[in-house]
């Protein structure tokens, strides 16, 4: 059989639908063209294989709009453009898995905020406020962190818990290294955390980190 060569990535879609696409010739048809020195199938290799050696395109998720406008031929619109499929991306991600959420079970919590948390570049604790019967009443960030810290508030933790009338709680939190493996910090607020929701008959369900693709339960680990 003659191997056909497609002039553009329209062409390849026209002809097999969106799934024959490649990684960088899905992002080309995104950009839509190229600079004059450079078409717009080189551009999306560029881009892949700068943001990820591997030129895998979950390598997008790391780029921030400035680093996406200072790549010769991306100006603001194309970025906006980028940025907001990369968003659309994560929402659809976890609206799927919002669907089979557990959050009895710590692999059902770490599957629907894996793809939000692991991409973020520092520390970020979210608080999970639960009914009697295990579902969500309000999810709270309660603390932005640097890269390799982020203080949490026993005290923080358990106003919002009162307020909200919270039966039980489940603490979220990333690690930007992409390494979940508790520091001893995590292991000073977890046991803080546990001790105060003991007298506050409000317990704490779980604590999870969450790394990159992979996750540390507390609770799995008998530490709650």
């Amino acid at each position: 059989m003659t191997n056909i060569k497609y002039e553009t990535p329209y062409d390849k879609y026209e002809r097999f639908g969106c799934a024959s696409l490649t990684d960088a010739e899905l992002l080309a048809i995104i950009l839509r063209n190229g600079t004059k020195d450079e078409d717009v199938l080189s551009l999306a290799n560029k881009i892949l294989s700068q943001v990820d050696s591997n030129r895998r395109v979950v390598g997008l998720y790391n780029l921030s709009f400035d680093q996406m406008i200072a790549f010769p031929g991306i100006g603001k619109v194309k970025a906006m453009t980028l940025d907001c499929i990369l968003e659309l991306s994560k929402r659809i991600s976890r609206q799927e898995k919002e669907r089979k959420l557990d959050f009895s079970r710590a692999v059902s919590v770490a599957d629907y905020y894996m793809e939000e948390l692991r991409h973020l570049k520092a520390e970020q604790v979210r608080v999970l406020l639960l009914d009697t019967k295990c579902h969500l009443i309000k999810e709270i960030t309660l603390s932005l962190g640097t890269v390799n810290s982020s203080i949490i508030s026993v005290r923080d933790v358990y106003i919002n818990a009162l307020r909200y009338e919270a039966s039980a709680i489940l603490i979220v939190h990333n690690h930007p290294s992409g390494d979940p493996t508790p520091s001893n910090e995590d292991y000073r607020v977890t046991g803080r955390i546990k001790s105060a929701g003991e007298i506050m008959q409000i317990p704490l369900m779980d604590h999870i980190i969450i790394g990159d693709m992979k996750y540390y339960s507390f609770k799995a680990m008998g530490y709650i």
